[in-house]
């Protein structure tokens, strides 16, 4: 039973650490999404990202449920995480440069 869990939570770490790159889609498609809509979007992308690094992270912690797929999940997600820090500083030194 608990192998049972444990495979559910890293596919859904998995899942959730994806989530992110689904804000590709309207850029490919070249929609323009109004005001209201990106921002809940933009929302959804950081929450998604934090709630896959902490999934990914009690996935990994034990050494026997340590898997590729736990791993790939908690390297997509860092690599979110990271990407967002680096807007947020960007922006931030951005606006105290001028």
């Amino acid at each position: 039973m608990e192998n049972k869990k444990r495979k559910t939570l890293s596919m859904a770490a998995l899942i959730v650490s994806i989530l992110p790159a689904a804000t590709l889609v309207p850029v490919f498609l070249k929609i323009t999404l109004p005001e209201g809509v990106n921002t809940v979007w933009a929302g959804v992308n950081v929450v998604s990202a934090v709630l896959g690094f902490v999934l990914s992270g009690i996935c990994v912690r034990s050494d026997e449920s340590r898997s590729p797929v736990n791993i790939a999940s908690t390297l997509i997600s860092a690599f979110w995480c990271l990407l967002m820090m680096g807007m947020v500083v960007l922006a931030l030194f951005l606006t105290f440069m001028r």
